[in-house]
């Protein structure tokens, strides 16, 4: 009986000890997912907080780009000379864009304003169905400079296909291309048939590479000197050069040049739009009929807020009316 009892005694403690190594396991695995809750929790609060600091900073630097943007537009429609040119505070907006960083805690903007008058309105290339003779001349010098390297074939080609993406019927012209051509590409579409709604668009056009389009190391981008706005006048004050050599096939690189200069620094007749006249060797050039202006409707505003490394672009295209301070937005694009 006593050697039963002792046997009873060494199950209990047995089985004491035994209960004490399963409530150390269950302690070690409670704590083991308190401490995985909460390493979960802390990180999932950070990214939280992370995600809430960052739209934070993204709608503080959206909103300084605008106010970039505002900035160039307010200089825009406060304009009232009776010309536009590259030596008016809206031109020179980097002055405005050095002193952002007192407007703003934290942050500040870039903004450059580009007159879309000085450009080639691309889709004035067609009067109706046919072409207009007028930027059909000022396509052809442009494309065939030197600088963009493209030969009479090839140029001829592009205008004529930019000609049939544009009009309104399935005829092909010269080296152009319709929809038997398109349809038969690797991605198939359609010809558009109708004017373009932006740039880009050029790239589905036969014959435009996105070499010539964006320009390489060795060769200007054709984007820089076309515009989807404008009534058809170029305005001499603001034309980019290449599109003043594009003006008339008397106009040499060193016209151009001289050109630049003149309105730039010494040019006081900017109303005049035959100042060029004064420009050696560009006194008997004559220029089409009704091609050339001193005067702008259409400009594009484009700022890039800055917020640490943080940028944003905004860009609008802007129509300027005809009473001082009146605005119409024509375009806008977030980047």
């Amino acid at each position: 009986m006593k050697t039963l009892f002792c046997y009873v005694i060494k199950d209990m403690k047995r089985i004491v000890y035994n209960n004490r190594g399963i409530a150390l396991i269950v302690v070690i695995l409670m704590v083991s997912v308190i401490v995985g809750l909460t390493v979960e929790l802390n990180r999932a609060t950070r990214d939280e907080l992370y995600s809430a600091a960052n739209l934070s900073d993204g709608i503080r630097l959206y909103y300084i780009a605008k106010s970039g943007f505002y900035g160039g537009e307010a200089l825009l429609v406060q304009d009232a000379n009776n010309f536009d040119a590259l030596t008016e505070d809206w031109a020179k907006m980097e002055l405005i864009s050095q002193q952002s960083e007192a407007y703003f805690r934290q942050g500040s903007f870039l903004v450059r304003i580009e007159d879309e008058t000085g450009k080639i309105p691309i889709n004035k290339l067609i009067s109706g169905k046919d072409y207009n003779i007028q930027v059909k001349g000022l396509l052809e010098r442009l494309l065939g400079l030197p600088e963009f390297k493209l030969e009479q074939g090839k140029v001829n080609e592009i205008i004529d296909s930019i000609k049939d993406w544009l009009d309104g019927d399935d005829e092909v012209t010269g080296g152009g291309a319709e929809n038997s051509y398109y349809r038969t590409l690797g991605k198939a579409y359609s010809c558009k048939n109708g004017l373009l709604d932006c740039m880009d668009e050029l790239l589905m056009i036969k014959g435009v590479s996105e070499a010539l389009y964006f320009g390489t190391k060795e060769t200007p981008a054709l984007k820089d000197f076309l515009t989807l706005y404008g009534e058809g006048t170029i305005n001499i004050n603001t034309a980019p050069r290449l599109v003043l050599r594009a003006l008339s096939a008397d106009i040499s690189a060193g016209h151009a040049e001289q050109m630049d200069e003149y309105r730039r620094t010494e040019g006081k007749d900017l109303a005049d739009v035959n100042w060029y006249r004064k420009i050696p060797g560009l006194s008997t050039i004559n220029m089409s009929y009704g091609l050339l202006s001193v005067k702008s409707s259409y400009f594009t505003v484009i700022s890039m807020g800055i917020l640490g490394k943080m940028k944003e672009t905004v860009t609008g295209a802007v129509k300027k009316g005809q009473e001082r301070g009146a605005a119409e937005l024509l375009s806008w694009n977030v980047e």
